[in-house]
């Protein structure tokens, strides 16, 4: 039986151009490798902390950054009535992706520099999380990352020439968010790097593995999830 994580306080990140929060997940041992999960377009909400409290059970550090903080900072939303998927997108068109991608490069930092990292530090994200877990692979020094149904991936993945680290992709065949045009180029431009590996998911719409979701799926999350842990196992430790 796996020991529950103890929740730290939420660590603060200083930026440039301010400060901003994100939830913070340890395990048990004392140093460990870290990652970055980086949250859907309802901010740091209770699926992205429970993903971060499952990945702490495994053994590793979670942190999970405030990305709205710029527009407005503790957005905690869900997936569940109109309002909040009006608020989300909102969120989502206000949103600077290349400022997010800043951001999580000084998470990344703040993760190594915390006494409980042992220095790795990965990625995870999903749905908007995914495109910028993937621009993680590309643009900053993270050691691995992997990307659930990231939207937008097609638009930046000629920046996977210049990977120097392992990238992992899931790719749900019937994304509503993701057009099998997106999806073939996706797989055609990336399927001879070396430092990629992608798994797609038959029939499974965006957000399969979002737990209390309407397209949630059991079985194909917990094969991703499975897959996600190995690929940190083997590139993290």
């Amino acid at each position: 039986m796996t020991a529950s994580p103890m929740t730290a306080n939420p660590l603060t990140i200083t930026t440039p151009d301010g400060a901003f929060s994100a939830y913070v997940a340890r395990p048990t041992a004392a140093k460990a490798p870290a990652v970055v999960v980086i949250q859907e377009i309802f901010g740091v909400n209770a699926v992205m902390r429970g993903v971060c409290d499952d990945l702490a059970r495994q053994g590793y550090l979670a942190v999970c950054p405030d990305l709205f903080w710029r527009i407005e900072p503790g957005i905690d939303i869900t997936d569940q009535s109109e309002a909040e998927w009006k608020r989300a997108f909102e969120l989502y068109n206000a949103f600077d992706v290349e400022q997010g991608v800043e951001d999580i490069a000084a998470t990344i930092a703040a993760a190594r520099a915390d006494a409980g990292c042992d220095g790795k530090v990965g990625s995870v994200g999903f749905c908007l999380g995914g495109l910028l877990s993937f621009l993680t692979a590309t643009r900053t020094d993270s050691d691995a990352s992997a990307c659930f149904y990231g939207v937008g991936i097609e638009q930046f993945v000629g920046e996977a020439a210049a990977l120097e680290t392992p990238l992992l992709i899931h790719i749900a065949e019937e994304d509503q968010f993701v057009p099998k045009p997106a999806q073939e180029q996706i797989k055609a431009t990336l399927k001879t790097n070396a430092k990629v590996e992608i798994f797609s998911y038959p029939g499974r719409d965006h957000a399969f593995a979002r737990k209390g979701g309407e397209h949630y799926d059991a079985v194909d999350a917990a094969k991703a999830e499975a897959r996600t842990l190995a690929f940190f196992k083997s590139k993290l430790g």
